[in-house]
């Protein structure tokens, strides 16, 4: 067997002893009476009994350990010409004092306190300055729509919000105190307190008794030492979107989750102490608290806070620039990302102007690599391009290709195999039975899952087992289709929801997307199903375009459609296709499919709490009526 197989095998077979012994590699107050606690299923429980603190683990024991001087975080800001550095000792000074002027401010083990910032070093000082003390924080977007955090607000019930005077959202301001204002008129349970990071781009006023200065607070402060916590005390709440509309409160603990990364950084992305690490995401989602903020300081690596654009702060080829300039071992960011930047730069002229000597992987994650976006990476810039799929409740990477185990070759369309920890299985979606290889169906985890999961909802346990545990006894739910080849690689199709019915065939706009997607004229699309008399569904297309393309848009769409028709047949009555300047999207990037799917329906929707640019949703209803749809 090689390293990964042998990995493999012992994580799935003997858990215990495989997650015992990375456990090692994480500093301890107390040992764990047992490694794993499967009494109350499928609330399962990591290193019950160890006692721990994850701030000390990521930031103290460096200094203890003589990396002190070594940088520990880099905030490079195009939109603000700011680069700042901080060592692993500035660090804890920083952190230790914010956990002092929070405990002042009457902030205790087990409170809550919402985090509404923008990517400065202050989120991840608070992040971490919570960690210290045992209080349980909760970052959400600075610039979040008011209504939305005061639904955050309202179910997280926080002791104080730590924010910041605006965020910068390429050259516009965006003042997040008047949005806070009116956060904290709507919630019922608003915090008496708020401490504002005032930053030069935008001056505030600090208000009444309840708004204090944080350069203040943290100069007088009295530093804070990190408190003992039970493994199974949480570490965060991370609020991701329901199928209920209202948000669902991923709950991490401290040790599993410690140890999880930790091993992560090493065996998946081939990080080690002392190397510099890239998470082009925000504290805002999943990937920042794993990956920006967590996993590289638990590992005693460097860690990169962007805050800026892949394209537009101010061109294509801020990646590259901060690549060389930081020296960057691997970034990880998402394919839409990587997609931004080809359609700005097809030619990849902006790669070429920098020294990616340093540069080892690139890692993807977030949606589907689509095949072309995977080559141009991979053919420009010469290093692996590593696809690997998760999601916010797994907190870490359920499939991957692996730069600290066996890397496998790579089959464009799969993220390789499933992470040793993860027993992932194919199951059919009405009898919940396994399937066999190249057999289409749910992707589902057989329990228990490995540590550094969500261990419950926030407040809602009935939550976490209707949503996730009940469908598929014994099985974690994770929403996705997909199948398993007979090499074990797993191919993520994209959310259930994206299987549509076609005359009776099941098809996957997945499928599709990728057939589009290789046109050399598109830089990305969207196929999802629409409502029809005649099929039950048929798939539509919206095409976004290159720079510099001079070919006609019939002539593209006559092309892409013909491409569906060779690569996924006939049956799937790829008919209809527009061009469009841009798609909806998160902020991190996703594709909203469902919201367009709602619009080409012509159904009532509700404005995503997480879009990036509300405008570009009359956009796609202008589009939406010219082929046809939406009335």
């Amino acid at each position: 067997m090689d390293e990964y197989e042998k990995a493999f095998k012992e994580s799935i077979e003997n858990p215990e002893k495989f997650w015992g012994s990375a456990a090692e590699q994480i500093e301890w107050y107390d040992k764990w009476d047992k490694v794993l606690e499967s009494s109350d299923k499928p609330f399962y429980r990591w290193f019950k009994g160890g006692r721990i603190n994850t701030c000390y683990n990521a930031i103290d024991r460096h200094v203890e350990e003589g990396r002190g001087d070594q940088n520990a975080l880099i905030y490079d800001s195009p939109v603000t010409d700011t680069i700042e550095k901080f060592t692993y000792s500035e660090l804890k000074e920083r952190v230790s004092k914010t956990a002092g002027f929070l405990r002042q401010l009457g902030v205790n083990k087990g409170d809550t306190v919402i985090i509404y910032m923008p990517m400065i070093p202050e989120a991840l000082i608070g992040m971490m300055a919570c960690a210290r003390i045992g209080a349980v924080h909760s970052v959400v977007f600075g610039g979040f729509a008011a209504k939305e955090l005061a639904i955050r607000i309202d179910d997280a019930k926080p002791e104080l919000i730590l924010t910041a005077s605006c965020g910068i959202e390429r050259t516009k301001v965006i003042e997040y105190k008047p949005l806070l204002n009116k956060a904290m008129n709507i919630a019922e349970h608003a915090p008496k307190k708020v401490v504002i990071k005032r930053r030069p781009e935008h001056e505030v006023t600090l208000e009444g008794e309840r708004e204090f200065d944080w350069e203040e607070l943290e100069k007088e402060a009295e530093p804070a030492e990190c408190v003992e916590l039970d493994a199974n005390d949480p570490l965060y709440i991370l609020y991701t979107s329901g199928t209920t509309g209202k948000p669902k409160g991923v709950v991490r603990d401290n040790g599993g989750h410690a140890v999880a990364l930790r091993w992560s950084m090493e065996h998946i992305y081939g990080i080690d102490p002392g190397d510099v690490y890239w998470a082009a995401s925000d504290v805002g989602w999943v990937v920042g608290h794993s990956y920006i903020v967590y996993a590289p300081l638990l590992t005693g690596a460097t860690t990169i806070m962007y805050e800026g654009k892949p394209v537009g702060t101010p061109d294509a080829g801020q990646f590259w620039r901060v690549i060389e300039e930081h020296k960057v071992k691997v970034l990880f960011t998402a394919p839409t990302a990587i997609r931004a930047v080809k359609r700005v730069d097809p030619e990849g002229k902006f790669i070429q102007k920098y020294d990616l000597s340093h540069f080892e992987t690139l890692f993807l994650a977030g949606e589907r690599t689509d095949p072309d976006t995977y080559y141009w990476a991979e053919d420009l810039l010469k290093v692996p391009v590593i696809d690997h799929w998760w999601q916010t409740e797994t907190g870490w990477a359920i499939v991957s290709n692996f730069r600290g185990l066996t890397q496998y070759p790579v089959k464009p369309g799969s993220a390789t195999k499933a992470v040793p920890g993860w027993d992932v299985r194919i199951l059919d979606p009405i009898t919940g039975e396994e399937l066999t290889p190249g057999e289409h169906g749910v992707i589902a985890v057989k329990l228990p899952l490995p540590p550094g999961t969500f261990i419950t909802l926030w407040k809602n346990e009935e939550g976490f087992k209707e949503e996730y545990m009940t469908e598929y006894p014994g099985y974690y739910f994770t929403g996705d289709g997909g199948y398993i080849d007979e090499d074990g690689y797993i191919f993520v199709m994209g959310r259930v929801d994206d299987i549509i019915n076609v005359a009776g065939h099941r098809l996957s706009t997945g499928s599709m997307e990728e057939a589009v997607a290789k046109h050399p004229d598109v830089a990305e699309c969207a196929v999802l199903g629409v409502e029809d008399q005649l099929k039950g569904e048929v798939p539509i297309g919206f095409l976004v375009l290159k720079s510099g393309v001079e070919r006609s848009h019939d002539e593209i769409i006559s092309d892409v459609i013909g491409m569906v028709r060779n690569e996924v047949g006939p049956i799937a009555s790829f008919k209809k296709a527009i061009v469009v300047d841009r798609l909806p999207k998160t902020r991190s990037g996703k594709i909203l499919r469902g919201t367009i799917r709602d619009i080409a329906d012509g159904k009532e929707y509700k404005m995503p709490s997480t879009i990036e640019d509300p405008e570009v949703l009359g956009e796609m209803e202008e589009a939406v009526k010219k082929i046809g749809y939406g009335e």
